[in-house]
């Protein structure tokens, strides 16, 4: 059995994410009724200010609860790395992708649930030239999506409105080279998509089966050929967990990689565009504490 959690915490919303703004004060009242003592209650409305109360947090408290979408939990895992101050998260973007790997609940109650009574669980995190993530990254057709989609058709539709702009995006888009290496083989292939996972989901769907939050190693798993419509069919075929989802993809399995690529592809972790290639890749083994549901 897993470690409780503590009763002391701090909670920082992301009053930009799909429902941050909207659902802070619920979110504050159901944790105090539930037994947790929030030592401090902050809506932050900039990445700037959240940054400032996430790091202050974390010298004042043994938890801190973290609220918002997939691109804000990731953004401040770094923090939390060499600490002892559990991260808990509530879940309340679009994808809520790290959440889902995690198996919290991505209702509010159900998330407050396992805070109140959930246990303290390491994980391993993946990193991406010096830049530690939760979940998975990916280049391809989805950095794309994620750095041009309009703010009100996300916000708007959630998950329905990357869709539709992805489907606008693909039109556009171009297959490219990837070179991986492991240590012990370079494989060279074309590629319309390339997954670096440490959880098993993407854009909330279940992409990545393989992936294991306590393996030490990170997935890498592309999307092979030239072919956009191809891309297409295995995103379908992963999300209503088809036999030939399989053939669609190959993966690669290893603590550490290096990855590039011709041309060179912007890179989205965890949501949020950031590097370019060419990729260091690591797994940093039960790198950070997570408020998790009991087994």
């Amino acid at each position: 059995m897993g470690k409780s959690l503590p009763k002391q915490a701090i909670l920082v919303v992301n009053a930009g994410s799909r429902k941050g703004a909207d659902l802070f004060a619920e979110a504050r009242d159901k944790l105090i009724a539930a037994g947790i003592e929030l030592l401090a209650a902050k809506k932050c409305k900039t990445a700037k200010s959240m940054e400032t109360e996430v790091k202050q947090a974390l010298e004042k408290a043994p938890m801190v609860i973290v609220g918002g979408g997939d691109g804000s939990l990731s953004s401040f895992v770094d923090y939390f790395i060499g600490t002892d101050v559990v991260f808990a998260l509530l879940p309340l973007g679009t994808a809520n992708s790290f959440a889902r790997t995690m198996g919290v609940p991505l209702d509010l109650d159900g998330a407050v649930d396992v805070i109140a009574k959930g246990e303290a669980r390491e994980i391993d995190v993946g990193c991406i030239n010096g830049d530690y993530f939760l979940n998975a990254a990916a280049m391809g057709l989805a950095p794309k999506v994620a750095e041009s989609v309009p703010h009100g058709l996300k916000r708007t539709l959630g998950r329905l409105g990357y869709l539709i702009w992805a489907g606008w995006s693909a039109a556009n888009f171009r297959a490219f080279r990837v070179k991986l290496e492991d240590g012990k083989r370079t494989v060279r292939m074309w590629a319309t998509e390339v997954r670096i996972a440490n959880g098993r989901f993407h854009g909330g769907i279940e992409l990545i089966e393989n992936a294991d939050l306590k393996s030490g190693e990170i997935v890498v798993q592309v999307v092979t050929g030239r072919s956009v419509a191809k891309l297409g069919w295995s995103y379908f075929a992963s999300a209503v967990k088809l036999k030939a989802r399989h053939q669609t993809v190959r993966e690669f399995v290893a603590s550490e990689f290096t990855l590039s690529t011709k041309p060179r592809m912007k890179v989205s972790i965890d949501g949020e565009v950031g590097a370019e290639t060419p990729l260091k890749i690591s797994a940093l083994p039960d790198g950070v504490t997570i408020a998790a549901p009991r087994d």
